[in-house]
């Protein structure tokens, strides 16, 4: 999800978070000035005027909120439980990770977890076949394939296979071209730009009549994000490699969703006072007063932004645990109209 963003701005050289090396490269166009101690003082009474988006408290009351719908369905169906299929390939450690969080996070919404892992020398057919035997069964109701996949298999091939009625990431086709379409409401919403939005509402930001600036364009994030953001009526600008005066269209927007995949990228500069920023964005900066020699950043200049902004959201804690969040959300979804067809 990295962009050459073409701006007149310096960039810090990183490595993503999902694969840190011992020594990642930084490279430093600038160092802040030493701040006195009244200096901070100021920037500490400026700071707290933004307010800060607890992503982990909201996650975990959409995960309350979640167990009590599963609980009902439950009750409701003769004990049918919603049902998550992971489909893991390889060994990637950080995948492995992601991997656990989100069983932890099924077993604790009360929905069923089944997984399939594959070694790193799978071939793509032996993937189909799982995602063939997970769409035809039916106490499974979302299925999800961890990515990245090896390179020897496609991956658009492998989402593509996904029933889109367990397409529980939201990245078939057809879920994205139903977000596209006015009129028309996609089964599922990719989980993160989701998030993006539950974070504005649940915090009383406004979405109609305001301006948004996306800040990247991937399928992942910012366009189903811009898409998103359209069908709340606000007016969307999305922010790419090759646009002119990046800094000045954020700098005029309400609402800004960075998600390029450039440490700090978004500078203090960008943010309108008074806007709203979500932070999508996770790397991984040389630090060696940290004790793992790195710490992690999002792609806004936290510090700088919180002087301005509004609502912030904070790297890590903030979108993170909403991606989880809304995946249980659409797992439980897609068990609900799966019983009610069922009835």
């Amino acid at each position: 999800m990295a962009l050459a963003f073409a701006t007149a701005v310096s960039f810090k050289q990183v490595q993503p978070v999902s694969a840190p090396r011992a020594n990642p490269r930084v490279v430093l166009t600038a160092r802040r000035p030493q701040r006195t101690a009244a200096a901070r003082r100021v920037t500490m009474t400026i700071t707290s005027s933004a307010k800060l988006i607890d992503g982990k408290a909201i996650a975990e009351t959409i995960r309350q909120e979640l167990k009590a719908e599963v609980d009902e369905l439950k009750a409701k169906h003769g004990g049918k439980t919603p049902g998550l299929a992971v489909v893991l390939v390889g060994e990637r450690k950080d995948s492995q990770t992601y991997v656990r969080n989100k069983k932890k996070a099924c077993e604790e919404v009360g929905i069923a977890s089944f997984g399939t892992d594959l070694p790193e020398t799978a071939s793509e057919d032996e993937v189909l076949k799982v995602v063939a035997a997970y769409n035809a069964d039916p106490a499974v109701h979302g299925i999800l394939v961890q990515l990245p996949l090896p390179k020897h298999i496609n991956e658009q091939k492998v989402l593509d296979a996904i029933s889109i009625e367990k397409d529980v990431d939201g990245f078939h086709p057809l879920n994205i071209g139903a977000l596209a379409m006015r009129g028309r409401d996609p089964l599922f919403v990719p989980c993160t730009p989701k998030g993006c939005l539950e974070l504005l509402k649940r915090s009383g930001v406004q979405l109609a009549g305001k301006k948004a600036a996306v800040v990247g364009r991937s399928n992942i994030v910012g366009m189903p994000a811009a898409l998103l953001l359209q069908r709340e009526d606000a007016t969307v600008t999305v922010i790419h490699s090759r646009t002119p005066d990046a800094q000045k269209i954020c700098a005029e927007a309400d609402i800004i969703i960075a998600a390029c995949g450039r440490a700090e990228m978004v500078g203090g500069d960008w943010v309108k006072p008074g806007a709203a920023v979500i932070d999508v964005g996770i790397n991984a900066v040389d630090d060696p007063s940290a004790k793992r020699g790195y710490r992690l950043v999002g792609d806004v200049d936290f510090a700088a932004a919180s002087e301005r902004a509004s609502h912030i959201t904070p790297v890590p804690g903030g979108v993170g645990p909403m991606t989880i969040a809304m995946l249980l959300r659409n797992c439980v979804d897609g068990a609900t109209r799966t019983f009610a067809a069922q009835a």
